[in-house]
C-alpha cells in the first residue's frame, strides 16, 4: 500500500473520533476514590435495574406504536394517510426531555387539565381523580413518544419495498389477513424492525434530561454524577465502560441487520407494485383515529403544552434573550457542520483511494461514536485531555491546554464532531456507493490529480447529500443536551440547555419558551427531510 496524504488524513480523521472510546476503555483499569466502594454497595445495583427496566418498557412501546404505524399507512388507504405518512416523523422534533417537561405540566396538581376541568366544570378537588405520569412510568411514555420514530420511518421503508408478490402468496395459501401479517409481511421487515429497535435502545440507554427530570438513577446519571457531584472522572469512565459495552452490542446489533435487510423480491416474475386496501367508512375512521392519536401525543401534545404556558405567561417570552439562543444554537449547528462535512469528505475519499483494510477497520470503529452517550464522550474527552495535559504538555512546561479545550466552543464542536461523525460519514458513504470507480479512473487518464478529482466531480456530485446531512446534524445538535450542558463556555446557553435548567429549578412554565422555540425549528428541518424521505419513495 502506498502511503500518501490522503491516507494519512483520513487515518488523523478516524484517530482522532476513536480516541474517546480508547480512553473509555483504559480508563477502565485506574484507581478510583471511596465513592466506588460506597455506590457499589448502595445504588450500582439500581442504576442497571432501572437502566434495564426503562429499556423493555421503551422497546415495548416504540415496537407497538412504530410498527401499527407503519403497517396502517404502508397497506391500508383512508381519509389523512398522505398526511400521517409524513406528519408521523415530527415526533422526532420532541426530545425527551421536552416531552417529559410537557407530561409533568399538564397532569400535575394544579397543572394544565386541572385548569380545563375547573373551567369547564367549575371548582372541585380534581387532583384527586387526575392520573400523574411521574417517575418510570413517565420516563419511558416520554422517551417512547420521542423515539418510536426510528422503527416507524424504517419498518415504513420496508413495507414500502415489499412486493405484492409476497402478499398474494399468502392468499394462495390461505392465509387471512391476520395470518399473512404475522407470517409474511413482519416477518419479511424483522431486519428493519430490529434495527430500528437497536436505534431506540441506544438512545433510550443513552437518555440523561428526561430521567434525570424524573429523578430516576441510571447509568447515565450514575456517570454525570460520579464527575459532577464527586469529581471522580476514573469511575466515571468505568460506569462508562459497561454502559458502552452494552451499546456496542447493540450496534452491531443494528449493524448486522440492516446489512441483511432486503428491500426486494427474491421472487421470480419480478416484483408487482403493492395494492392499498381502500378501507370502509368504519374502518378507515379507526385507522384514522389511531394515527391521529400518536401523532397528537408524540407531536401536538408537547407543542400545544409549551404553547399554552407561553401564552398564559407572556413575561417569559419577553425575558427570554430569544436573539442571543438562536444566534448560539445556529452559531454552533454552523460550525459543527462546516467541520463534521469537511471532514467526512475527507475521510471518505481517503478511504475510497487507498483502499486500505486497516483504515477501512479504524474508520468502522470510529463511527460507533453516534451510539456513544453524550455524557460518556463528554466525560471521556474531559479525561483525555486532562491526560495529555499532565502527562505531556506539562512535561514541556509549557501552558496548560484546558481551558482550549474544555469550556470552550472548540471543545464543544470537537465533542459534537466525534457524536456524529458516524451521520456525516454514513451519509456520503451513501452518495459515494453511487459514483462509479470507472469515473475516477476516466478523471485520472484525462489528467485530472486526486484533487481535482475530488473538487470537480465527487463534491458537485454528492450536494444532495451534504444537504440531506447537513439537515440530520442541524436538529441532532439543536436538541443535543448533556454534552452542550457539560462542556458549553460559562453563561453560554442554547435554547436546550435553558429549558434543562428552568425545569430543573421546578420552572416549567420558563422551560415551555425555550422547548417551543427548538421543537418548532427542529420540525422545520425535520419536514425538509420527511419531504426527501417522500421523494425518495415516489422515485
Amino acid at each position: 500500500m502506498k502511503f500518501n496524504s490522503w491516507y494519512l488524513s483520513s487515518f488523523i480523521v478516524s484517530f482522532i473520533v476513536a480516541i474517546p472510546i480508547l480512553t473509555v476503555f483504559a480508563s477502565f483499569f485506574q484507581e478510583t476514590t471511596n465513592y466506588y466502594d460506597i455506590l457499589k454497595n448502595t445504588f450500582l445495583i439500581e442504576y442497571i435495574y432501572n437502566s434495564l427496566t426503562l429499556l423493555i418498557g421503551v422497546l415495548i412501546l416504540t415496537l407497538v406504536l412504530g410498527v401499527g404505524c407503519a403497517y396502517v399507512v404502508s397497506f391500508y388507504d383512508f381519509p389523512g394517510v398522505k398526511f400521517f405518512k409524513w406528519a408521523l416523523i415530527l415526533s422526532f422534533a420532541v426530545p425527551a426531555y421536552i416531552y417529559a417537561y410537557s407530561l409533568t405540566a399538564f397532569f400535575e396538581n394544579f397543572g394544565t387539565l386541572y385548569s380545563i376541568l375547573k373551567s369547564l366544570f367549575g371548582p372541585g378537588e380534581y387532583n384527586r381523580s387526575i392520573p400523574k405520569f411521574d417517575g418510570m412510568l413517565g420516563a419511558i411514555l416520554s422517551v417512547s413518544f420521542s423515539l418510536f420514530g426510528y422503527v416507524y420511518v424504517l419498518t415504513r421503508a420496508s413495507f414500502h419495498y415489499q412486493s405484492q408478490n409476497l402478499i398474494e402468496l399468502g392468499q394462495n395459501l390461505g392465509f387471512s389477513k391476520y395470518k399473512s401479517f404475522f407470517k409474511i409481511i413482519l416477518p419479511s421487515a424483522r431486519p428493519a424492525i430490529v434495527a430500528g429497535l437497536a436505534l431506540v435502545a441506544m438512545e433510550t440507554l443513552s437518555d440523561f434530561g428526561a430521567v434525570s427530570f424524573f429523578g430516576i438513577a441510571t447509568l447515565t446519571t450514575g456517570i454525570y454524577d460520579s464527575w459532577i457531584s464527586f469529581d471522580d472522572l476514573a469511575f466515571a469512565n468505568q460506569l462508562s465502560f459497561f454502559l458502552l459495552l452494552f451499546i456496542l452490542g447493540l450496534f452491531f446489533i443494528e449493524n448486522i441487520s440492516r446489512k441483511r435487510a432486503q428491500y426486494h423480491s427474491p421472487i421470480k416474475g419480478g416484483i408487482k407494485e403493492k395494492k392499498k386496501i381502500k378501507l370502509n367508512f368504519s374502518k378507515g375512521t379507526l385507522a384514522f383515529v389511531f394515527c391521529f392519536l400518536v401523532f397528537f401525543i408524540s407531536f401536538l401534545f408537547p407543542v400545544l403544552q409549551m404553547l399554552y404556558w407561553t401564552i398564559i405567561f407572556p413575561k417569559n417570552l419577553f425575558d427570554l434573550n430569544t436573539f442571543q439562543l438562536f444566534s448560539n444554537t445556529i452559531y454552533l449547528v454552523f460550525l459543527s457542520s462546516i467541520v463534521l462535512v469537511v471532514f467526512s469528505f475527507i475521510s471518505n475519499y481517503g478511504n475510497r483511494v487507498t483502499k486500505s483494510k486497516f483504515l477501512n477497520f479504524l474508520t468502522t470503529f470510529s463511527i460507533t461514536g453516534y451510539a456513544i452517550p453524550g455524557v460518556i464522550l463528554a466525560v471521556a474527552f474531559i479525561t483525555f485531555i486532562a491526560w495529555f495535559d499532565n502527562t505531556f504538555v506539562k512535561a514541556f512546561e509549557f501552558n496548560s491546554i484546558k481551558k482550549i479545550f474544555i469550556g470552550s466552543i472548540f471543545g464543544l464542536v470537537i465533542v459534537y464532531f466525534i457524536r456524529f461523525y458516524s451521520l456525516a460519514y454514513n451519509g456520503l458513504k451513501t452518495g459515494y456507493e453511487r459514483i462509479n470507480r470507472s469515473i475516477d479512473e476516466s478523471s485520472y487518464l484525462l489528467g485530472y490529480s486526486k484533487i481535482k478529482t475530488f473538487l470537480g466531480i465527487h463534491v458537485p456530485y454528492l450536494k444532495n447529500s451534504v444537504f440531506l446531512i447537513g439537515i440530520l446534524i442541524t436538529i441532532e445538535v439543536i436538541k443535543e443536551l448533556p454534552i452542550t450542558l457539560i462542556l458549553r463556555p460559562f453563561n453560554f446557553e442554547t435554547f436546550a440547555t435553558t429549558a434543562y435548567i428552568y425545569a430543573s429549578q421546578d420552572l416549567l412554565e420558563a422551560a415551555a419558551v425555550p422547548s417551543l422555540f427548538l421543537v418548532l425549528i427542529a420540525s422545520l428541518f425535520i419536514l425538509l427531510i420527511s419531504r426527501y424521505i417522500l421523494k425518495e419513495e415516489n422515485e
